[in-house]
């Protein structure tokens, strides 16, 4: 009897079906919609500071995503950004997601220090480190209609720190044009345009 009792509580907790897990998207429903309206060869529309709505939008702070290589829209954002950068509407050297809607920190680069001068992805990039050595530099913005400017403040040197799909955490240097591109992308994920160095200037000028 005890062994019948006992054999017939594991059957039934055996058979208890499991609860489902809900899988929590790291997007909002908006920026699902924008990301999944088209597919990875369809360029997204680039935000502009003449727009006073996407202005409001290229000043706020992005945060962070989850390298999941598994998330199929995280994925597709990343496409498309790239698309949207090398569209011959835009064609710039970067890009980073909030100039097309989506506060989430990702931006794409183009490595003038490598062969090839690859585009690369970056999930979460963040500089930990600048030089004191700066450098001049013509910058323009694909968010900045029919202007370029001189900056003087970009460091010539930066350590930055990046996730991928593959790998979390890495830790480069970046040195020249290049660390410009990054420093210039970056800034965009806090909020921040090249604008906002040239008025710096100006007070650092107008200090002297």
């Amino acid at each position: 009897m005890r062994t019948f009792i006992l054999v017939l509580c594991i059957a039934v907790v055996s058979c208890t079906p499991k609860k489902q897990v809900e899988l929590v998207s790291q997007f909002t429903p908006g920026q699902k919609r924008l990301i999944e309206s088209a597919d990875q060869d369809t360029p997204m529309r680039v935000y502009k500071i003449t727009n006073q709505q996407d202005s409001l939008l290229l000043r706020t702070q992005c945060e962070d995503v989850i390298p999941d290589p598994n998330d199929k829209t995280l994925q597709l954002c990343i496409d498309r950004i790239y698309t949207t950068v090398r569209d011959s509407m835009s064609l710039g050297v970067g890009i980073a997601a909030p100039q097309v809607g989506i506060l989430k920190n990702i931006i794409w680069v183009q490595r003038f220090d490598k062969e090839a001068f690859p585009f690369e992805y970056y999930l979460n990039p963040k500089i930990v480190e600048y030089s004191e050595k700066k450098q001049d530099c013509r910058e323009g913005c694909l968010s900045i209609p029919d202007r370029s400017d001189t900056t003087r403040t970009r460091a010539y040197a930066i350590k930055i720190q990046y996730d991928n799909f593959t790998t979390r955490d890495t830790v480069e240097t970046v040195e020249g044009f290049t660390s410009v591109i990054f420093q210039h992308e970056i800034d965009h994920l806090n909020g921040i345009l090249y604008l906002d160095h040239l008025e710096q200037d100006m007070k650092e000028d107008a200090a002297k």
